[in-house]
């Protein structure tokens, strides 16, 4: 059985032989066979690796920028290099098709190409003469240890998203993966050394809550960035910031697209069943909730049944397949229960999950859409993660927006109109993160910034672009003054400074 434990100080941590410590499952989605075990990680792997970056930091920090940014760039021509490798690892433990792996890769290059070009980001600001010889200058420095918790959906895009931007920023960084899903996040931090990243600058530590929490209390780390679930992101925001750390906290979602009657209901329908079921719905920009407004909503659901039923499921490894199954077998079973739950509480059940014949014990769920959804069912107000798709019927726009924004998650919207005025009114009325006007997953483009309102995201600061180098540094503001050579002291003044 192939074995994931921890990476400490540049190389591989922990006996791997060791059948007596701390192991966990990682299953083949597509078959529900366990193929690989990871370690666990408890107080003392989080303190090893912690002490590892702690002790780094205090050269990387002052290592110039331009050194920084050029083993980035080598970094970046690794993964260019690997994406294969990184997205066949992805498939086999999350179980999504390897063009959507690929697919992953991309949009984390995407970072660590902006962090290549973060040199201009990180410039400080100087205003000359404020006064009489002073000088006042703005700077920004790194944090020291930041944390880094990415979810079991994504194994490889939310690292990048987050220790690129960190590394390049001066910081040095400690990784905790999904247990799910850990063999990327060490193929990522192999080719970091390849690329001449310092020993102790990228740290992994396999693991699960226990590691969590001793990572979220240790006295050394400066910062956490988490994504993940609602629940989950508001213990690690409290828990975080009772220790004084800077935190990001990005979780859960129920991404509502709205589709008015003068919209082009085919593209609104091929919308709606690529975002609500690509990679299983696993995805926290995924539609899963859409509202039509008047008499839009029969003919929408009927062109989203029939695309729905088109969609090619299997493993994720065939070529041939469109969608993928779940990442464990509890969590098939828990979306199931939505499903089941959702015709008891009223729903129509237009479409019903399946087992792909020949693999039943893979985590199977294939395609659910529920139609006539009341707000007030479990399918609707929780976050199933799933490829369930919940149609909600909605008489005028302002109702439609009481049902959006009424919602405690405040992720993603979209609308799909052909009118300009109704899609800029949507614009300034959705109390969400991120807005997509006939685009139903507005995952931003790296130089601009990810992240939600609402119970989707705690924290002041959102993931990437200009808003991760304000996350990853603190400022400083340096006053100055240097007397005329001429100029001699005239005394003590003990009044408040102006200019």
């Amino acid at each position: 059985m192939k074995t994931v434990t921890h990476w400490i100080a540049g190389k591989p941590y922990g006996d791997v032989s060791d059948a007596s410590g701390t192991w966990g499952p990682v299953t083949d989605p597509a078959t529900g066979e366990v193929t690989t075990r990871v370690a666990m990680a408890g107080a003392d792997e989080v303190d090893a690796a912690v002490a590892a970056a702690k002790e780094a930091y205090a050269t990387w920090r002052t290592s110039p920028l331009a050194q920084r940014i050029a083993i980035l760039f080598r970094y970046r021509a690794l993964l260019d290099a690997h994406r294969d490798d990184i997205a066949a690892l992805i498939t086999a433990e999350q179980g999504k098709v390897h063009a959507d792996a690929l697919a992953e890769v991309a949009r984390g290059l995407e970072i660590v190409e902006l962090a290549c070009g973060l040199g201009t980001a990180l410039k400080g600001d100087t205003s000359t003469e404020v006064s009489s010889h002073v000088d006042v200058a703005s700077v920004r420095q790194p944090l020291g240890v930041v944390v880094g918790i990415s979810p079991f959906n994504f194994p490889a895009m939310i690292g990048m998203w987050m220790f690129p931007m960190a590394i390049a920023c001066g910081n040095t960084f400690v990784h905790k993966p999904s247990s799910k899903a850990p063999s990327a996040s060490i193929l990522l931090a192999e080719l970091a050394a390849e690329a001449g990243v310092p020993d102790g600058v990228l740290n992994i530590v396999q693991g699960d809550a226990v590691a969590v929490d001793a990572l979220l209390d240790h006295p050394d780390v400066a910062a956490v960035s988490f994504v993940g679930s609602t629940p989950v992101a508001r213990h690690v925001y409290g828990r975080a910031c009772t220790g004084g750390k800077h935190v990001q906290a990005l979780g859960g979602a129920k991404n509502h697209m709205l589709v008015l009657p003068d919209a082009d209901l085919d593209a609104a329908a091929e919308a709606a069943v690529s975002a609500a079921y690509g990679s299983a719905g696993q995805r926290c920009m995924a539609v899963s909730v859409v509202v039509a407004v008047g008499s839009v909503g029969d003919p929408l659901v009927s062109r989203i049944a029939e695309r729905a039923a088109k969609v090619r499921i299997g493993p994720g490894n065939d070529p041939a397949s469109e969608m993928g199954p779940l990442v464990t077998k509890a969590h098939r079973d828990e979306v199931a229960q939505y499903v089941a739950g959702a015709a008891a509480q009223g729903a129509d059940v237009v479409r019903r999950g399946f087992t792909v014949e020949g693999l039943e014990n893979g985590h199977w769920m294939g395609i659910s859409l529920l139609d006539k959804v009341s707000t007030d069912s479990d399918a609707y107000r929780n976050e199933i993660f799933g490829p369930v798709l919940c149609v909600l019927r909605a008489e005028t726009y302002e109702e439609a927006m009481r049902i959006i924004n009424g919602s405690r998650f405040g992720n993603a919207g979209s609308i799909f109109t052909r009118d300009g005025g109704a899609a800029r009114r949507f614009q300034l009325d959705v109390e969400t993160g991120m807005v997509g006007v006939n685009v139903p997953m507005p995952v931003p483009v790296g130089y601009h910034s990810f992240g939600g309102w609402k119970d989707s995201a705690f924290g002041d600061h959102r993931m990437y672009g200009s808003e991760a180098v304000h996350f990853y540094t603190r400022g400083k503001v340096i006053t100055s003054r240097w007397p005329a050579p001429a100029e001699t002291a005239s005394g003590p003044d003990l009044g408040f400074p102006v200019s």
